[in-house]
């Protein structure tokens, strides 16, 4: 009997920069893979969009960071900024909602640089698999490459099955 490979999935860089190992990001809870898998990207534009299809299904308060829960149920944490969550939403406007659902490359926070960098915001940004337990053949595309907002490709996976 042969087992059933599954297509797949790719998601979208949701924001333009160069991107990092999630083991080189400077805060253990990334670094060591607590809350996902996936990579980190050193923010570079003033839009996050989102990196794939499927339903926000988390949006902090702070609007820091994001989930969105694809149909196949695998959850995608997209995070800004490091400790933008000092920040209490300065800076950073949601253009959607907990429930909407949304395409790739959809805007879903517009980010205003200048107040980040006031505050030294660490502009490294995470981009996780959160349930990476449902996935296998987890690839974040290479560390160091310079990534642009809604058109590269920065992770591939499989559902697991």
């Amino acid at each position: 009997m042969t087992a059933v490979k599954t297509p797949c999935q790719r998601l979208l860089a949701p924001f333009s920069g160069k991107t990092l190992e999630l083991a080189s990001v400077p805060d253990p809870v990334f670094a060591e893979k607590l809350t996902g898998d996936g990579l980190a990207i050193e923010l570079a534009s003033d839009t996050v969009l989102a990196p794939c299809d499927g339903v926000i299904s988390l949006f902090f308060d702070t609007k820091h960071a994001f989930a969105i829960t694809t149909d196949e149920g695998i959850q995608i944490l997209v995070h800004v900024g490091l400790d933008s969550i000092i920040l209490n939403g300065e800076g950073l406007t949601a253009l959607k909602q907990s429930g909407d659902r949304v395409t790739a490359g959809t805007p879903i926070i517009k980010v205003d640089l200048d107040v980040l960098e006031k505050h030294s915001i660490n502009m490294i940004s995470p981009v996780l698999v959160v349930n990476y337990d449902k996935v296998s053949d987890l690839k974040p595309c290479c560390p160091g490459c310079e990534v642009s907002a809604g058109s590269d490709e920065v992770l591939q996976y499989a559902i697991a099955v």
